[in-house]
């Protein structure tokens, strides 16, 4: 069994094809794989057998490995689909690992985030229950930050480097008018505040925009936010909020102005968290104020990447294929920062049991005591993960990235784009 099946999951990043892309790269240096097969839309592709070639793709497309790195998004597509506990329903275990055998997978990586590693940990356990040889291996991905056991994660320093950009020039824009105002951003992040924190990193000479910053692991107080807001209007014309989507009070309940829906892992769909603060403001200060949400802007901002979080990325693909060939199951690839200063990180793997389900919250080390903003900690911690840009080529000015064609629905058997 030499073959292997690659997919995606979750959220999109700027950074999750640069992984995919170093599993291609690491194989053709050392022919492991006679077929890397990538599953379209997650775990689902190998359900609904839909699979894309990509070792005849990359033979097709000129650069497709330098061009695939820098494009934004899932070239294989995504899903959120939650496998049963096993014993539940083995029905879809059985489908998959018959799959295994008859495409002649050797290994199975799944690149992805936090309900991407549950995903790694069922089919881990179940290979190892019925004997199968089949490995299991999780790559990381999530702008979040918030998966246990690795410094970082891929997509979340350029991510950061995109807020951070934002807020910026969000700043730049505020200061043309020489009257009092409130503009609260509102930033993804559920149940960890890296992705806000990064927003710190805005700060230089001129601006100290955002003046605030409030993350989930602290429980937000609605009176002590307007006595903030109230205290920096002493001092600025114009101030900026920096709240992660999550916040909540001190009984747990969400600060968001609508209904939280929920997905397939049970996770709320938040919004509304800068809005409901804006509503705050205006009535609370009668100041101009808005909110601004920047949504799934700062996903796959590929313009804005960070070149070391790409280069990282590729990294960990390329150790996943090496975990492979070493006989690894139920693992995670890992970052492990070495040295902060200069900035040197190792990859690594850690076992899937200490990593799947759990989240990695923002230390209270790297928070204020007043939980209106961060520490020199955490701007110490973020600073190198925004360093560098990729080149990505153009045309008739905008970004040229791969045809991604062959994620449109209704077609079973897809045929890789030539251009």
């Amino acid at each position: 069994m030499r073959n292997c099946i690659v997919a995606q999951s979750g959220g999109p990043t700027v950074a999750i094809n640069a992984s995919l892309a170093g599993i291609i790269a690491a194989n053709e240096d050392n022919n492991y794989f006679d077929t890397i097969y990538g599953s379209i839309n997650g775990v689902t592709g190998i359900l609904k057998d839909k699979l894309l070639d990509l070792t005849e793709t990359g033979k097709k497309i000129p650069g497709f490995v330098e061009k695939l790195k820098v494009t934004p998004a899932m070239y294989l597509g995504s899903c959120r689909y939650k496998l049963p506990k096993i014993g539940d329903d083995n029905a879809v275990y059985n489908k998959i690992f018959s799959y295994f055998e008859e495409k002649e997978i050797d290994t199975f990586f799944y690149i992805g985030g936090n309900d991407s590693m549950d995903t790694v940990l069922k089919l881990s356990d179940y290979a190892k229950e019925i004997g199968s040889p089949v490995k299991v291996i999780g790559i990381p991905k999530t702008i979040d930050n918030d998966l246990c056991g690795t410094d970082h994660t891929p997509g979340f320093g350029s991510a950061a480097k995109y807020v951070a950009t934002s807020i910026l020039e969000i700043a730049h824009d505020t200061f043309i008018y020489p009257v009092k105002s409130v503009t609260i951003v509102e930033v993804m992040g559920r149940d960890a505040g890296w992705l806000t924190a990064a927003s710190a990193l805005a700060r230089n000479e001129y601006s100290t925009a955002p003046q605030l910053i409030y993350l989930p692991e602290r429980a937000f107080d609605i009176d002590e936010f307007v006595e903030d807001v109230k205290k920096q209007l002493e001092v600025n014309n114009s101030v900026v909020v920096a709240v992660s989507e999550g916040i909540r009070d001190k009984d747990g309940e969400y600060i968001s102005a609508s209904g939280a829906a929920t997905d397939n892992f049970g996770h709320k769909q938040l919004s509304g968290a800068g809005k409901a603060l804006e509503y705050v403001i205006a009535e609370k200060l009668g100041v101009k104020v808005r909110s601004v949400e920047i949504n799934i802007l700062q996903r796959c901002a590929s313009h804005l990447a960070s070149l070391t979080d790409l280069n990282e990325s590729m990294e960990q693909g390329k150790k996943a294929l090496n975990l492979s060939q070493d006989g690894e199951s139920g693992v995670m690839v890992t970052l492990k920062r070495t040295v902060n200063a200069p900035y040197t990180v190792e990859t690594g793997c850690l076992d899937i049991h200490k990593i799947a389900n759990e989240v990695k919250s923002v230390p209270l080390s790297m928070i204020n005591e007043r939980g209106n903003d961060v520490t020199d900690e955490m701007l110490e911690y973020l600073r190198p993960l925004i360093i560098g840009n990729p080149w990505v080529d153009y045309k008739e000015g905008l970004p040229a990235y791969l045809n991604v064609s062959h994620l449109v629905p209704g077609t079973k058997r897809i045929v890789p784009s030539t251009e």
